[in-house]
Order: C-alpha cells, then structure tokens, then sequence
C-alpha cells in the first residue's frame, strides 16, 4: 500500500478526484451504486501502485475505471438476462428532462466501445489522445468508434435522420 510520507498525497488525491471518477464511472455504466463501488476498487488499485500511479494518478486511476466498466459488461453478457414485472416508468414532466432520458437511454445502448469513446469525448471532454490513452487504443480506434457511436445514436434519436446528415452533433444531440 502507501507508506506514510505519500499517505497525505494519496488522501488529497481522493478528496479531489473521487468525484470526477464517479461520474465517469456512472456514465460507462448507468448504474450508480455500480459507480461507486467501481470508484472504490479503483481506487484500492490505485493505493496498492501509488509509487507508479502517483506521476499521474487521474489517467491511471481512470484507466483502472474503465477497465472494470469492461469487467462489468463482460461479466453482465455471461448471465441469463433478468425480467422484471410491473415495473412502473415515470415520465418527467419538464421536456428537458425527457430530452436527457431518452439521451441516457440510447447511450444505453451503444456497445461498450462506442459508449465509452462517447462518453470520454463528448461528456467528459477528452481530446482523442486522451480517451485513446484512458481506452489503451489508438487514436485511430477512438475516431472511429466515436464516429459509428454518434451516428448509432443519431439513428436511436431520430430513425428518420440520414447518417450522412451535415448538422453539427451538438444540435443533433
């Protein structure tokens, strides 16, 4: 673990990045309580390397992020699927808010490589090198699966929309 002159770094470390963390770790996988439990594996992770992690310990602890994200889906894809019954669906009633649930969504149902490229780009504001980075693929890769996840959710927002429609995506989404 941490020895203790590094103690005082990792724990401002944690105060100041768990947020962020959650958050990214929420919006790969939809699931809150899954989000913070994922943070906190992480964040265990990041402790147990902090002499490698502590040059930058965001990317690194991102990375352990959306590694367990992959962990999770993977694992998600091995069990029988669950049916619930009488499941009741609220409809908020202010129109931005539907906007953002349906938003939520169809980013739902992108695959994990698209939701993730999507997420770190476009939500998170990543440049492509750093979700490349966070993703452990190339710039390449980050193009392309962020281009096929717009237009999957372009389709999934509008099944009338043209995927070579030239609007801007901040208007389309």
């Amino acid at each position: 673990m941490i020895g203790r002159p590094h103690q005082n770094e990792f724990e401002k470390f944690v105060r100041t990045s768990s947020g962020s963390l959650t958050r990214t770790a929420f919006l790969l996988c939809g699931d809150h309580a899954a989000a913070e439990d994922i943070v906190q594996v992480a964040l265990v992770r990041t402790a147990r390397r902090w002499r490698i992690a502590r040059g930058n310990p965001v990317a690194y602890t991102r990375r352990v992020v959306v590694n367990l994200v992959h962990d999770r889906w993977r694992n998600l894809a091995r069990r029988p699927a669950e049916v619930f019954v009488d499941v009741e669906v609220v409809v908020p009633a202010d129109a931005d808010d539907h906007r953002l649930e349906r938003l939520a969504s169809a980013v739902e149902q992108l695959s994990p490589e698209q939701r993730s490229a999507v997420v770190l780009r476009y939500i998170e504001g990543f440049s492509i090198e750093e979700t490349a980075a966070a993703l452990g693929c190339g710039t390449g890769a980050v193009k392309s699966r962020t281009h096929r996840g717009l237009a999957a959710l372009r389709t999934l927002l509008d099944p009338t929309s043209s995927e070579h429609r030239a609007e801007p995506v901040e208007q389309t989404i």
